[in-house]
Formats: C-alpha cells, structure tokens, sequence
C-alpha cells in the first residue's frame, strides 16, 4: 500500500514536472522573468502588492516589446499588434481572464462574454442606447448632475478667508460619476451627490472588491471556482443591502419594473437595450455593468486629470486662461456643450495627457492566440498563448509621445503634427480599446470630460490642502485615489492664479 501510494505521487510529481518543462519550452524564446516560465508566482506576487501594470511596464524596459510574464501569458507594447488583435475580423478571442470580472457572476455581460458571435450579437443591440440618437437626453443628464455637484460644492465646501471647508476629491468625483451613469442608464441618480453619501457603501466596498478580483484574474480557474455555484453563495447577491449585491438588486427590480406589460417606453440606456430586443436577465446585466464600469474609470480619469493640474500651476494658469478666453469671445454656452469642448484645443491636451498617464483601466485584457499560431515581434508564437497589453509601456512610450514620455505636458498635443500627431491619437483612443472591443461607453466618458472640467474651473479655484502627499495611489486595474482633499474657493472672491 505505502509503495503503491509512493508511486502514484511520484508519477504525479514526474507528470507536473514534465508538464513545467514542456510550458517553459513552449514560450522559451520570449524574454521575461525567469520564474514567470514555470509558474504565476510572480504575477501573483505583484498584483497583491497592487503593483502590476507598473511591474509589467519594468519589465518591458528590461526584456523588450514582447515579454513573458506567465507560462502561457506574454504581453506587447506594440499598439499595432493591438489593434490586430481587436479588428473586426480578427481570428483572437478573447481569454479566461475576462472571467473574473463579472459582476454577477451568475451571468456574462458585454464585458465578459467570451464567445465571439454572442459579443457582436449583444454589442449590436447594446451600442444604440449609448449614442445621443435614441438617448437624447444623454448631454442633458450630465449636465444636471454637474449643477448638482457645484451646488454639493457651493453649499458644504467653498473656504474663503475665514472659513475653511476641505473636500475630499476622490470621493466627490465618484458621487458624481455614479449619478451620472444611473441616471443615463435607468432614468434615476441614485442619490450619492443629493446625499452627499456613499450610498450602499459603494464605493468602501468596491474600493476593496476591486483589488481582489485583479488577483484573481491572475488565476482564471480560481474566479472559476469561486463563481461556482457551491461557492457562489460568498459573492455579491442581489439580496445585500450594501455593495455590488445592492446595485444587483436594484438592476433586477428596474428592469423587472421596465418589463411589465403596462410599462412606458423610456428614452433612457435600458428602454433602448430593450427596444433593441434584450430580454429581462441581459438587460439588467448591461445595466449593471455599466454602472460599475463606467462609473469607476471616469472618476479614475477626473480624479487622475485634476491631480496633474493641481500639481502643475503652468497647466493650470493655461487652462484657465483657455477657459476665460472662449468665455469672453462667446465659444461655449453655459454650461458648455459636448462639441463644444472638443474645440479647446489645450482642454483636449490636458484630458489626453491624463488619460495616457493614468489609463482608467488598467488591466491586461489577456486576448487568446487562434490554433494556428501567429507572429508577434518576429517570433512565433504557438495557438492558445494568451496575448495582452502592457498599458503603461505603450502610454508612455518614447517613440510615441516623445523623448519626455513620463512627464505629464499637455503641450505635446498642440506641438505634434501630421503622422506623429495622428499616431499619437490613435493610440491614446486604444484606452478605450477599438475593433469589436471598443469601450461602448467612450463617447459618454468624452463627454463628462469635456464639461466637468470647464464648469468647475470657470467658477472656483482650487488647492491641493498637502501638496507633499496630495492623495493616496493604488492601482488595481483601476487607479485609486483616496485621500485626495482639495480647498476649493470662488473664484470672484479669491484669485490665487494657481490651483
């Protein structure tokens, strides 16, 4: 019996071992760190550490453009071969890492959904509801949302001379970006700015839910498991009263309500979702993605830009004064419209430059090679080898953005011209993906962009209240900013010249 036992476990350490060597082999002539050849201790290593597009951008500067950093996970900076990946007719897939990212994990979303004929049947009806052709009160919404927040702001939290009221960015910006995408999806905001309240605890939980399902998308048979249905009882349920279990429930009951024969039809996300033929269980799971996603990675970019600016006087003086000027010449209404914003040019600069230093989602976006192989910086590599993006690597890339690619300098977009100007746009538009993966919501995020800045800046000035530790930096997929208090002034009362 002990000899039998003492085979079988040496049979299953010989099978393991041969099985390392063979993946090790398979992917051996892409550099990367050793470790990451036999095992995704390092990866793993990295994303508790919440380091890992930083760890991914040091070792593309050590091991070049195509780099291993699993035994099956290799990573590019080319945003060519990024774009191949996502074209329209592309054979890649995309990989098991997806996975961990769903929300409800009883069902995909337009996000998760690996097989590549459902993906373009959902995105064909979902993509509608996201234009301003059927939502059109989409320009409208936002901008109520942004009275509310400078009404927030005007209320509890200008300072003048006498009194000192901080506020705390990080969350404010997320109030508002979560009222924002309620309000264009379902019709309602869901109270975070009237309350000036992390509603559900929202934010406290996500901010810590986040985390953890980038380390386990490292392990993609782990988010497997925990989304089985033995273990599917310790995730969020639409039952919670708090978190992402809350925002699932509150999908289900909207939606239920929209699907009642005696409903109206509403001009909003979710009326054209099922206008355009989803049923009750799909619709309320776009609903709720986009209420995560997108309310997540437009507060990172607001948060990420207003820090650049707060922490450049130049850029702040600049854009000010740009601001100013089309107010005195009569280009933007109050409040500023969409096409309107997208004429200034410097405005532009600072939101592109925020959005390449910090890109709002951060992950990998691990796509699947087709069985036939292919040829990524002039190597073969074999059918199945999951391909994803080294993000940081490719938004500060030298021979993209220039010699001073790690600074933050909106300049660049005015001074660039022609080819270079056009590579460079094209490659920042890769923050929002492109081909049959573009970012559905990419158009809403521009147009947030594009006003919130301008409304606040033409009415307060602002200042970081510890400039030595201005806020407090992770990233998990997501940038977080946390801590970030600001002194905010009105501007007729105090001119500081500096934010």
């Amino acid at each position: 019996m002990v000899l039998s036992i003492a085979i079988l476990l040496g049979g299953l350490v010989t099978a393991f071992v041969l099985h390392a060597i063979w993946q090790w082999r398979r992917l051996s002539h892409v550099p990367g760190p050793f470790i990451a050849g036999f095992s995704k201790l390092w990866v793993f290593w990295e994303a508790i550490q919440l380091r890992l597009p930083a760890a991914y951008e040091e070792v593309g500067k050590q091991y070049g453009s195509l780099v291993r950093v699993g035994p099956n996970e290799l990573l590019t900076d080319d945003p060519d071969i990024l774009r191949k990946m996502m074209a329209p007719r592309s054979p890649y897939t995309r990989g098991p890492w997806y996975e961990a990212f769903r929300v409800d994990p009883s069902r995909d979303n337009v996000l998760t959904l690996r097989d590549d004929h459902a993906h373009n049947a959902l995105r064909a009806k979902i993509l509608p509801g996201y234009s301003g052709k059927e939502n059109l009160s989409m320009e409208g919404s936002i901008e109520t949302q942004i009275a509310k927040l400078i009404e927030l702001i005007e209320t509890k939290y200008l300072s003048t001379k006498h009194e000192y009221r901080p506020m705390d960015w990080g969350v404010k910006a997320q109030y508002f970006t979560l009222d924002v995408i309620g309000d264009l999806a379902w019709g309602q905001p869901m109270g975070f700015l009237e309350q000036d309240d992390d509603v559900f605890d929202y934010i406290k939980i996500a901010m810590t839910s986040i985390p953890a399902m980038m380390v386990v998308s490292t392990y993609p048979l782990l988010a497997k498991l925990l989304q089985s249905r033995f273990l599917r009882t310790l995730l969020p349920k639409e039952t919670d009263k708090i978190g992402f279990g809350a925002l699932i429930g509150i999908a289900n009951r909207v939606t239920a309500a929209r699907f009642k024969p005696d409903a109206p039809d509403h001009h909003d996300m979710l009326g054209s979702f099922i206008r355009h033929g989803l049923n009750e269980e799909a619709a309320a799971a776009e609903t709720l993605v986009q209420i995560i996603a997108g309310s997540d990675t437009s507060a990172s970019t607001i948060r990420a830009v207003t820090l650049y600016i707060l922490s450049n006087p130049r850029v702040y003086q600049k854009l000010q004064a740009e601001i100013d000027e089309a107010i005195a010449l009569a280009k933007i209404s109050s409040p500023i419209k969409d096409a309107e914003g997208r004429q200034l040019p410097y405005l532009q600069g600072v939101i592109k430059e925020g959005l390449r230093m910090m890109p709002p989602a951060s992950g990998v976006f691990f796509k699947e090679v087709p069985p036939e192989g292919d040829t990524i910086d002039g190597k073969f590599i074999p059918g199945g080898t999951q391909v994803g993006s080294n993000i940081m690597a490719i938004h500060r890339s030298k021979r993209i953005y220039g010699q001073d690619a790690e600074i933050y300098r909106p300049e660049r977009w005015l001074e660039a011209e022609g080819e270079q100007l056009a590579r460079m746009n094209s490659t920042v538009d890769l923050i929002f993906h492109s081909g049959r993966f573009q970012c559905p919501g990419k158009g809403v995020a521009w147009m947030e962009f594009n006003k919130i800045f301008v409304e606040l800046l033409r009415r307060f000035d602002f200042s970081l209240v510890n400039p030595a530790k201005a806020a407090h930096i992770r990233n998990a997929g997501v940038w977080i900013i946390e801590d970030f208090w600001v002194r905010v002034s009105r501007r007729n009362e105090e001119r500081s010249g500096c934010m």
